[in-house]
């Protein structure tokens, strides 16, 4: 059970309304746990939402921020990261075998070396926080300083869901199933 109630449109004030519409233009309905949680601060909210969207703004490659993203999550355990970015991650190109390996990527030939490279930077910045000059340059090698600055940017921000996930407790949501649940 989540450490702060969920609050929905019903339970907010008017004064919170443009944002709830805001969430249900720009994200699935119905709306996800993290949100309804973090709409008791709606103004880092309203930012937060910004930001995230800036991330996927990016000249990154949808699929390499992905599996950023899916590789941040299995590196932390996070059911509820991969749970959501499972969908994205078919969005941007991934199959479903590449997400059922993607815990296990260094081992699996369904990841090229870019995609790889792109992982382990996601991997070793998740459980190191530094990141050796070997694996960043693995990636670099591939990437422009710009992609590398927003790739770096979508691993911190996402790795820092996580920690907000964690210290709130949110729940999965009953529709999406927990990746986690046969491991």
């Amino acid at each position: 059970m989540a450490r702060v109630p969920y609050l929905r449109r019903e339970d907010a004030d008017e004064a919170q309304k443009p944002l709830y519409d805001r969430l249900e233009a720009e994200r699935k309905v119905p709306t996800a746990n993290i949100f309804l949680a973090l709409t008791h601060a709606p103004t880092q909210l309203d930012a937060f939402l910004t930001y995230a969207n800036s991330l996927r703004a990016a000249d990154l490659s949808p699929k390499l921020r992905e599996l950023a993203i899916l590789t941040v999550g299995h590196a932390t355990r996070s059911v509820y990261e991969v749970a959501h970015h499972q969908s994205h991650g078919l969005g941007a190109g991934l199959t479903g075998e590449q997400l059922a390996a993607a815990a296990d990527f260094e081992s699996s030939d369904l990841f090229d070396g870019v995609e790889k490279a792109v992982m382990r930077l996601a991997k070793e910045s998740t459980l190191q926080v530094e990141v050796s000059k070997e694996t960043w340059s693995a990636a670099a090698e591939h990437l422009t300083d710009k992609q590398m600055v927003e790739l770096s940017l979508s691993i911190a921000w996402y790795n820092s869901g996580v920690r907000i996930m964690g210290l709130l407790d949110i729940d999965l949501e009953a529709n999406y199933p927990n990746p986690f649940a046969n491991s």
